[in-house]
């Protein structure tokens, strides 16, 4: 099987799934990434000063925390950081569409709706939009995943709230994700940030905890084809 996971910015792939990208990889699906922004240069008071090293090396990090998952090679693109509501929806939905047919998945991941970053809730509009299920369509499911400090910080304010029903047993891959996010020098915080390796651990046992399992990762499901044979 072919899974996509389209993310806004690099850690956010990691930080949303990246328990079950390991698992999905352990079971010989090929696992594929999109990154769609470049991810750093809204931290600078001059951006184009911080393109060339910082960005590089976030992509770098980005292509490491993909090995440690045993993920594919990342697809990097380069959407403004933090900016991607002055691109058209439509451009932000091409780029997918491209994706889509070079990857050819039957699964998606992708960041949820009601997130506090506007970049996430543009890249989970784009990919419904990219993903509207057309005749011939090799799509098959569609999932949202919620990314620390940016979906819990909404503080369920904007619509669509995340309401997971969909749940991933992670405890034989947690650890494998708290490396993966280790590989982001300059993303990982100290706790009690969500970003921390310590509230990723507890936000995997909380989600454990509602499923019944040890660990797990949540999403909410989008939409599904239940193909009955």
């Amino acid at each position: 099987m072919n899974v996509l996971v389209v993310a806004a910015h690099p850690d956010d792939e990691v930080l949303g799934c990246g328990g079950t990208i390991a698992r999905l990889s352990k079971a010989g699906h090929k696992v594929h990434i999109a990154i769609l922004g470049e991810g750093i240069t809204s931290r600078y008071e001059q951006p184009e000063r911080a393109e060339q090293e910082s960005v590089r090396t976030l992509h770098e990090q980005c292509a490491r925390a993909a090995e440690a998952l045993g993920a594919q090679p990342p697809l990097m693109f380069s959407l403004p950081d933090n900016r991607f509501d002055t691109v058209p929806l439509l451009e932000i939905a091409k780029i997918i569409e491209g994706v889509i047919e070079q990857v050819n998945p039957q699964v998606i991941y992708t960041q949820h709706g009601g997130d506090l970053n506007i970049d996430h809730v543009m890249v989970y509009r784009a990919t419904l939009t990219a993903t509207r299920p057309l005749p011939g369509s090799q799509v098959r499911s569609v999932y949202a995943f919620e990314v620390a400090s940016s979906s819990e910080w909404a503080f369920q304010q904007f619509s669509p709230a995340f309401h997971p029903n969909v749940f991933v047993d992670v405890s034989a891959t947690l650890e494998q994700k708290i490396r993966a996010i280790e590989c982001y020098e300059n993303e990982v915080r100290a706790f009690p940030h969500p970003r921390s390796p310590e509230a990723l651990r507890v936000i995997a046992q909380r989600w454990g905890s509602v499923a019944g399992l040890p660990a797990a990762e949540a999403f909410q499901l989008v939409r599904s084809i239940n193909l009955i044979s």
